[in-house]
């Protein structure tokens, strides 16, 4: 609901007026038809675009006469400023008022599910009294409120609220029949859009994983083509060190090695594994001319769900690992909660993870060798583990390397 007053609000108001909501009535039935349908395909497309549903809100405010339509897909409340999308004219200013401060005396929520009031016809003659209209609303310049909230099962609450100045007629039957015919199209919509955040958030959290454990992925499509890259393949590759990509496809070295790269990846794409078999996965190293050690890459089906459809999907996906690449050093505080460590012994163990013997660990501490015995005898103790590899083991399979 945050607004705005413009200096333009009287010459659209008379603009408005001339093309209510009611004169839908007056069109033919293919005219009403496709307005209908374009709006109905407006909110549909709302969770693809950025921000979500603000052509479906501008259509809606051209139709109604309106200053403003907002959507609160997250109201304001004491933990959160809210997630709010506004067509017309607003500030930042009036935004944060509402966050902030009015959200918390508006007498105009918790509207019934499909209910669509004004805010006279709910709260009744005290609204024009309430601080909210007297202190926030009528200073901008807004006169009418129309609104409608949302409710799904799965705890998400939005409400829809549509202004109108002090020089337009108040809202009509014919409007509050266009908005009540939006809501249940815009609710399925919001729980799409639900769905979709659910899923970018979670795969957002997968690739965050899977490039701190150093691993590149690269997708490809059932032709062949690369979908994408991850940010640890993409270093891989940008060194072109026995490996690179270019026009789309991978190249090698040796060309033995890239023509049997190429064949494998073509099967997994085409999908020849059976249904009632796991799906293909096959590996092979690539030498690097640099000297360092052959880069690992393992190739493996991605089956089709049994609903997939469309030739975008990822058919096939090739793994690339560096056995030679410097991991993000863990949090030596992870290491020491996780463990019951002292700040020297997660130092010692940390080091002796990396590879290093007990001697370059107690040099790079600046300790005696004894000292350092004496620690990890206490590493020992509290991990329960009785040899140096099976500590390594202990540190490389933990969830340290996760933080």
């Amino acid at each position: 609901m945050p607004l705005t007053k413009t200096s333009l609000a009287e010459a659209r108001a008379e603009a408005r007026t001339e093309m209510p909501a009611s004169e839908l009535v007056q069109l033919t039935t293919t005219e009403r038809f496709r307005e209908l349908d374009a709006m109905v395909g407006a909110l549909y497309e709302g969770p693809l675009t950025t921000p979500p549903w603000q052509q479906a809100l501008q259509m809606l405010q051209d139709k109604l006469g309106a200053e403003h339509v907002t959507l609160m897909l997250r109201p304001p409340s004491s933990d959160h400023s809210g997630v709010m999308i506004n067509t017309g004219e607003t500030t930042r200013q009036a935004t944060e008022s509402y966050e902030t401060h009015f959200f918390s005396i508006d007498p105009f929520v918790r509207l019934e599910e499909g209910e669509v009031v004004t805010a006279e016809e709910m709260v009744g003659r005290e609204w024009l009294n309430s601080t909210v209209y007297k202190e926030y609303l009528r200073p901008l310049g807004v006169r009418h409120l129309l609104g409608a909230d949302i409710y799904t099962d799965d705890g998400v609450e939005c409400r829809l609220r549509v202004t109108r100045t002090d020089q337009v007629a108040p809202f009509s039957e014919d409007d509050k029949a266009l908005v009540r015919f939006v809501l249940p199209h815009l609710k399925r919509a919001i729980q799409l859009h639900s769905r979709l955040d659910f899923l970018e958030t979670e795969r957002q959290l997968f690739a965050g994983t899977i490039n701190r454990m150093l691993l590149g992925i690269i997708s490809y499509d059932e032709q062949g083509n690369i979908l994408e890259t991850n940010e640890e393949a993409r270093r891989i590759l940008g060194e072109k060190d026995g490996i690179w990509m270019t026009r789309d496809a991978l190249r090698l070295d040796r060309t033995t090695e890239e023509r049997e790269l190429h064949r494998i990846i073509r099967r997994a794409c085409s999908g020849e594994c059976a249904e009632d078999t796991p799906a293909m996965v096959d590996a092979l190293a690539v030498t690097r001319p640099s000297g360092r050690a052959s880069l690992g890459v393992l190739i493996k089906t991605v089956p089709a769900g049994e609903y997939s459809e469309g030739r975008n999907r990822p058919a096939a996906v090739v793994y690339l690992r560096d056995p030679e690449a410097n991991a993000a050093q863990p949090s030596h505080e992870l290491v020491r909660r996780l463990f019951g460590l002292t700040r020297m012994e997660a130092t010692l163990a940390l080091l002796l993870a990396e590879g290093l013997t007990l001697d370059e660990a107690a040099e790079e501490m600046n300790v005696r060798r004894n000292t350092a015995r004496t620690h990890l005898r206490s590493i020992f103790c509290k991990t329960g583990v009785t040899r140096q590899t099976m500590l390594v083991r202990l540190l490389l399979n933990s969830v340290i390397r996760l933080g």
